[in-house]
């Protein structure tokens, strides 16, 4: 079967593929759920030297030091920074690059880029000389649409777990070397594909590059790793099949 390795968005680890990891692997999958460095059991490495680099050589070593080939390679939210600058660098171990709730992001641009300016300002007061960018509340009242699909457990779970992110990964440029294209698939939660379709058809950043691969759609919140893992596993198990 196939060859998954499972990249976090911001604020998580590998943790957070629990239940899909195990979902994965009883379908026959080989799973690699992933920590970057300076998150979750990882955070004592967390400080300013942390950049989109150094998560992307994460992945990378990974995959090399495991020895893996034809690599179903998925990033969450903010892990498909990272995941587009591993999959540029090594795409003969690369079968696809699965994006959930992400994007690669075009050349030179970074994930603060894509936040409104008075969001910004608000993030570097709440930042402000540390280099960490604190998780957000968990509070559905205040965020319904990213967390639909929550419940209260896993609600406490994400409050008492997520780390703050190196902040470098948020404000580094994404760097492509132009390099063989990957193949890739989207899966799309909080994005109805009627949207996601029509974003990439103006060149929206989010989507760059995701025109030629398929485009899955799976109603929940932004997280759907913890809302709908099953929904999920499903999904890439499809993929894998291609």
């Amino acid at each position: 079967m196939a060859t998954f390795v499972l990249v976090p968005g911001f604020w998580l680890g590998a943790w957070a593929w629990r239940e899909v990891t195990g979902l994965l692997r009883a379908q026959g999958h080989d799973v690699y759920p992933m920590t970057l460095t300076g998150l979750a059991e990882r955070q004592h490495l967390a400080g300013p030297q942390v950049t989109l680099r150094t998560h992307t050589t994460d992945i990378v070593s990974l995959i090399e030091v495991e020895d893996l080939h034809d690599v179903l390679l998925v990033g969450h939210s903010g892990g498909g920074m990272p995941v587009a600058q591993a999959a540029d660098l090594v795409p003969d171990r690369i079968d696809r690059v699965i994006y959930v709730e992400s994007g690669p992001l075009p050349d030179g641009t970074a994930q603060f880029d894509t936040v409104p300016p008075e969001e910004q300002q608000r993030l570097r007061a709440l930042i402000g000389d540390g280099d960490l960018l604190p998780p957000p509340a968990w509070d559905p009242a205040a965020d319904p649409t990213n967390l639909a699909g929550l419940d209260e457990p896993t609600l406490a779970l994400l409050r008492a777990r997520t780390t703050g992110q190196p902040l470098r990964t948020a404000t580094d440029p994404v760097r492509r070397t132009g390099g063989r294209p990957v193949r890739t698939a989207l899966v799309a939660s909080t994005f109805p594909l009627t949207v996601v379709r029509e974003m990439i058809a103006q060149r929206h950043p989010f989507f760059t590059g995701l025109a030629e691969g398929p485009l899955y759609e799976l109603p929940t919140g932004h997280w759907p790793m913890l809302s709908e893992p099953k929904a999920l596993a499903d999904v890439l198990d499809l993929v894998a099949r291609l």
